[in-house]
């Protein structure tokens, strides 16, 4: 009895000393994530009342992880600066274009005929200094668990003899005009309520880019 009170009391100390570790592994992880967010930030950051961890923390899963000025870039020809696109040849170094970063604008393909064009949203803070144009945290973390188009930019069509539109989803296709088509907020919307609350507060701390003067993409920087 003795014996297997000692050999209970072995294991739970052991137990304890392996989440203690592991909570320890953890907390070291989303440091190293803070610091290395930090050094591959590609441009300037506004830090003045932002919360320094999840600023380094959201440029780990902007820039590392979710790559996401692959898409709201304005496209391959320009998200690269000059002498700086590591397709290329000659071992050119990776040095991302500051007067396109996260400024959206990238067409994408149709996805089916008849279906509209859709362009990749400004993620960058208006004058408000709130992303997205000044997208409060709670209408981002709808958008990116729901998958929400809050801009109604490309709405189902009324329509139903309209079978090809340059604005709306015409009724003869499968898609659901209210959600952002192309975005993966089928993934993201897994990630955790601090993991997007990171992400949010590094996209208020990047450099305004001003869209054109009408339309989804513009974004008034003052």
């Amino acid at each position: 009895m003795g014996a297997t009170f000692a050999v209970v009391i072995g294991v739970e100390s052991l137990s304890g000393v392996s989440r203690a570790q592991a909570d320890g592994d953890a907390a070291d992880g989303e440091q190293f994530k803070i610091r290395r967010g930090f050094e591959i930030a590609p441009v300037p950051l506004n830090l003045e009342g932002k919360i320094l961890d999840l600023v380094g923390l959201g440029s780990y899963l902007v820039n590392g992880v979710g790559h996401c000025n692959v898409c709201h870039s304005a496209g391959p020809a320009t998200e690269y600066a000059k002498g700086g696109n590591p397709y290329f040849k000659g071992n050119q170094p990776t040095v991302i274009n500051p007067a396109t970063y996260l400024g959206g604008g990238r067409v994408f393909p149709v996805q089916a005929p008849g279906a509209p064009v859709i362009i990749s949203r400004n993620l960058t803070p208006d004058r408000t200094g709130r992303p997205e144009g000044g997208r409060t945290f709670a209408e981002f973390r709808w958008i990116l668990t729901t998958g929400a188009d809050l801009d109604h930019v490309h709405p189902n069509c009324t329509d139903p003899t309209i079978t090809s539109s340059s604005t709306c989803f015409p009724a003869n296709l499968p898609f659901d005009g209210d959600l952002l088509q192309i975005m993966p907020w089928p993934e993201d919307r897994h990630m955790t309520e601090h993991e997007m609350r990171a992400i949010y507060e590094y996209l208020s701390a990047v450099p305004c880019i001003a869209g054109p003067a009408t339309g989804i993409l513009h974004n008034d920087c003052s």
